[in-house]
């Protein structure tokens, strides 16, 4: 299958009205990081960010009247990233030169606290619903804090820590591993 033309050979310019765009500049690193962690290289990332702010440009003025931007937005981008892996026929990338290489694979089992998971982590994160699979990726792999992520959902942050407790209890019997809290070892 071909690679989809790049941004610079087909895409129009992002449009004028100048609220969408401070959105998106106040937003695109998220948007870039968020595409690119499972799309695997910055380009795509990038052209797929492109394709989606057009397609938000048609219905800003009631997604800004509504005041939801940030979830219609991780709604819309998050249905787009799934159609792109879905027509390349692969799971998310992960790792691929992406955000990850900030971070590695022991310092996310830590975070997640499955210390002895097998390689299988990335395809159970891959198959967790969508709402688990995007609190744990923005918890894990992008470091933001709960507030921010309930800003980006849309949930209250008692329902993003419930989801993201879920997941791990969820990621821990995929991965055949116990699921009674670990003991804090003491110096």
């Amino acid at each position: 299958m071909s690679a989809p033309a790049s941004r610079s050979e087909h895409a129009a310019p992002l449009p004028l009205d100048y609220d969408l765009q401070a959105f998106y500049l106040g937003h695109q690193e998220f948007f870039h990081a968020y595409a690119e962690l499972q799309l695997g290289t910055r380009a795509a990332a990038e052209e797929l960010v492109h394709e989606t702010f057009l397609k938000i440009q048609d219905s800003w003025e009631q997604i800004a009247t509504e005041g939801k931007a940030e979830q219609h937005a991780l709604l819309l981008l998050h249905a787009e990233v799934k159609w792109r892996l879905h027509i390349e026929g692969r799971d998310p990338s992960f790792v691929r030169n992406g955000p990850v290489r900030q971070h590695n694979l022991a310092a996310i089992r830590e975070q997640l606290e499955l210390h002895d998971s097998p390689r299988g982590l990335y395809a159970a994160i891959a198959a967790l619903n969508d709402r688990q699979f995007d609190v744990v990726v923005m918890r894990y792999f992008l470091g933001y804090p709960t507030a921010r992520i309930a800003r980006f959902t849309g949930l209250n942050p008692r329902t993003v820590d419930y989801h993201l407790r879920r997941a791990k209890e969820i990621l821990s019997r995929q991965l055949g591993l116990s699921t009674e809290p670990r003991k804090k070892k003491t110096p």
